[in-house]
């Protein structure tokens, strides 16, 4: 062979740097590109590994998150009573929502995010906007695309909404805490929380808290 090839990892940096002697590069001229490809995937890496998301949601007892319609309607009034999600959304950097969930957001009588940052994930602009107030921008990419990008301007904890927004990051292994408030009504049929999935993932079970309204909260950190 005309030439050899050093590859250095610098572990502390998370990056890559390549060594070339004699003519290899033009032996080999994918080679730069695959390493390039595999520092920045490192990079992203080393970005998400400070990124927490959680799932808080409210079910029916059959596990539905909505009716067939996306109705809400067998809801508590104004969320019930208090369950933790004033404390749990004053953590979040941002809210994470599918296009589905923006709309039916906006259905509703007030914003429900106050100036929290909230990312639409769509291909499309929205149709219509949110109040002035709001923080609000649309994004489009994968589930880990979203993740590295939010990462990258700090944020360390995204709040995901919306059944199918959930079920996406869930499948990307990109969630490591579940909240599920389980509301005492059987709707029968509905959106539900869970769809497929490629594997099993697993939970462990950290709590579970019953309130005088007849909810009742799990809380769950993903393990695999």
């Amino acid at each position: 062979m005309a030439g050899c090839l050093k590859v250095e990892r610098w572990r502390a940096a998370n990056d890559l740097t390549l060594a070339f002697s004699g003519d290899t590069q033009s032996e080999f001229p994918f080679v730069p590109s695959l390493l390039r490809r595999a520092a920045g995937g490192a990079k992203r890496q080393e970005l998400r590994g400070n990124m927490k998301a959680s799932v808080f949601i409210a079910t029916s007892l059959d596990g539905f998150i909505a009716r067939p319609d996306g109705g809400l309607d067998w809801l508590p009034p104004n969320g019930g009573e208090p369950h933790g999600y004033t404390e749990f959304i004053a953590t979040v950097d941002a809210i994470v929502i599918g296009r589905n969930t923006f709309d039916k957001v906006l259905t509703f009588d007030a914003w429900p995010y106050d100036k929290k940052q909230v990312i639409v994930l769509s291909t499309r602009s929205l149709d219509v906007l949110p109040p002035d107030d709001a923080v609000c921008e649309v994004m489009a990419g994968a589930p880990g695309e979203i993740v590295t990008r939010l990462a990258q301007r700090g944020m360390t904890h995204l709040y995901i909404d919306g059944g199918v927004t959930i079920q996406r990051f869930l499948e990307a292994g990109l969630i490591q805490r579940v909240i599920i408030t389980r509301v005492p009504v059987l709707l029968g049929s509905g959106i539900p929380l869970f769809g497929s999935l490629s594997r099993d993932i697993r939970l462990v079970h950290i709590a579970t808290r019953s309130y005088s309204s007849g909810l009742v909260q799990s809380e769950y950190v993903i393990v695999a």
